[in-house]
């Protein structure tokens, strides 16, 4: 899947979220959202300094910022994958990201994949 097709995806799951599929459907958009987000770096790396992909997501993280130099990019996209990567986990006392908060990721992803794309 493009990046494109894994936010559609998990828009898809937002929209059509079911009462039955309760606490599943915002776990299943958000990751789709934060594997549309490493891949997104993924493809960034494979441009500016090959062989960077190929180390952990948190590496590459670390390394984004010093990269970049945009600490508002470095910034966004580190927020975005942390809380996608924490809603895609079950905790016992934690609500999870709401309809509107997983928009507002979603949204972020896509963001910063254009602002990639262009450097």
């Amino acid at each position: 899947m493009t990046v494109g097709e894994q936010l559609d995806a998990a828009r898809d799951l937002i929209a059509r979220s079911d009462p039955a599929t309760t606490g599943l459907w915002p776990r299943a958009a958000a990751l789709l959202a934060r594997q549309a987000l490493e891949r997104t770096l993924d493809e960034y790396w494979e441009r500016r300094a090959p062989g960077v992909q190929h180390v952990s997501a948190r590496a590459q993280l670390a390394y984004v910022s010093d990269y970049l130099r945009d600490p508002d990019l470095s910034g966004e996209i580190a927020y975005a994958w942390g809380a996608l990567s924490d809603a895609c986990h079950h905790h016992a006392y934690d609500l999870g990201l709401t309809e509107a908060e997983l928009r507002r990721r979603l949204d972020a992803v896509e963001h910063v994949a254009k602002q990639l794309a262009s450097q």
